[in-house]
């Protein structure tokens, strides 16, 4: 019989690691992680930089917005949710990952060739890239770190996200004002993008574990019918079907309600300035950069998945129903404390990231991360036109305070909806793991 020892040069091994996550941190683990997150970081600061430079787009590009090219990079980034899952699970974090940062990186360039055409292909291209950023963080730290943490590095890995998303906007925009000390080009901006995406790559190729995935012992030959296999565990599943629902519309009120409606709710709806309307909405994502890590902690320091989700969607629904219907009565510091609440409570909609993983067998960890996206984007992209078409043809300053509050009902009903949910889906926690493991242990005897 031969035994396989591990050595202190696992990581630069191309050798099989089992699927089972360590017990410990382990420093070389957390560095992977922490360069994917830094990914995640990166592609949503590229994801962000279009909407500062709609004056200069129109500009190189005609009279035609950007509304194409982003509805584009949504459609693929779904698409290739389920496959950077699977490629994930059969080839590993080391041989997809960093392919995954260069494919963005190559993007950027072809973007900053500068024609209409470039961008839309260049920003396609991103998106086949840029999926590997959170599903990637997610599965490495799925694998390679303590299970006990898993909902507080999937936290601090959106937390890292919303801080690209900011850093897309406000420095981008700085770089490229014609009246500030810089005045890059376009192109400057995206060739930069560029170089540093490749240089991510190489150092995310170096650090990165060598292992080849599970695809010797647990996916078989490739074949169509071992890369459906995973999706059939995944999606035959109803507790994956739980948690992307619930994710999904715990995501919608802040992704569509606050992102995208409450400058407009608030200005043309509360007749607030818009300058102050703005920052008000902006509240929303720093909220969600301190809970969604806030709430991993506390999931993962209790061991229990379920209390805390229920407690952040029941705050979350208090927050948007206050936010809708109750008006401040001209005190916008109430508005400010809503929108800040909201968004700390909107943290929630992590927890389900990792209930499906825990949900689902080990070797199927990267099919769940792609499958829940899939699904959460899913339901964002069904919802958006809809809540939409509720404001109207054109939705603009016309519309009065009632046709934004019936308009934004569903996204409340649809946190109810995740509520109800919640209670119907199975805990997940490591606290209900290691009371069973002990159970099985001290068997009661009668």
């Amino acid at each position: 019989m031969t035994v396989h020892k591990s050595t202190s040069d696992d990581n630069h091994k191309q050798t099989s690691v089992s699927t089972s996550p360590p017990k410990e941190l382990k420093s070389g683990y957390v560095l992977a992680w922490f360069l994917c997150a830094l990914f995640y970081f990166y592609q949503y600061a590229v994801r962000s930089a279009p909407g500062v430079m709609q004056t200069e787009l129109t500009a190189a590009w005609g009279e035609n917005d950007i509304g194409s090219i982003i509805s584009a990079y949504y459609i693929t980034y779904a698409i290739m949710a389920l496959v950077a899952g699977v490629l994930l699970d059969r080839y590993g974090a080391h041989r997809t990952i960093p392919v995954g940062i260069t494919v963005v990186g190559v993007g950027c360039l072809i973007f900053a060739q500068g024609s209409e055409t470039a961008g839309m292909a260049g920003f396609v291209i991103q998106a086949i890239g840029a999926i590997f950023g959170f599903i990637g963080a997610s599965y490495v730290a799925a694998r390679y770190l303590p299970a006990r943490m898993l909902a507080i590095f999937i936290g601090l890995t959106q937390c890292l996200g919303m801080a690209g998303a900011a850093f897309g906007s406000k420095p981008v925009h700085m770089v490229i004002d014609s009246s500030g000390s810089f005045q890059w080009s376009l192109q400057t901006v995206w060739i930069t993008f560029g170089v540093i995406g490749f240089v991510l790559a190489v150092a995310t190729w170096f650090v990165m574990p060598k292992d080849k995935g599970d695809s010797a012992t647990h996916h078989g030959k490739l074949s169509v019918a071992n890369l459906i296999a995973p999706f059939k565990t995944v999606f035959g599943n109803k507790q994956s079907w739980y948690a992307g629902i619930i994710g999904g519309l715990l995501f919608v009120p802040t992704t569509i309600g606050a992102l995208v409606w409450a400058t407009s709710f608030l200005h043309s709806g509360e007749n607030i300035p818009m300058s102050q309307a703005a920052s008000i909405a902006s509240i929303v994502p720093i909220g969600w950069v301190i809970g969604c890590p806030l709430l991993g902690f506390i999931s993962d320091k209790i061991g229990r998945r379920k209390p805390v989700l229920i407690g952040g969607a029941l705050i979350m629904l208090a927050a948007a129903i206050i936010a809708v219907y109750v008006q401040a009565d001209g005190s916008v510091i109430i508005r400010y404390a809503v929108a800040l609440i909201l968004g700390i409570a909107s943290g929630a909609a992590m927890i389900p990231f990792s209930m499906i993983k825990e949900a689902n067998p080990p070797e199927v960890k990267g099919t769940a991360a792609g499958s829940m996206n899939f699904i959460v984007f899913g339901i964002s992209g069904v919802m958006s036109p809809f809540v939409a078409r509720l404001m109207g043809p054109t939705p603009d300053k016309s519309l009065t305070l009632h046709q934004f509050q019936d308009a934004l009902l569903p996204l409340i009903g649809g946190i109810i909806v995740a509520i109800i949910l919640s209670f119907l889906i199975r805990e997940t926690g490591h606290f209900k793991k290691n009371k069973e493991n002990q159970q099985n242990k001290n068997p009661i005897r009668k």
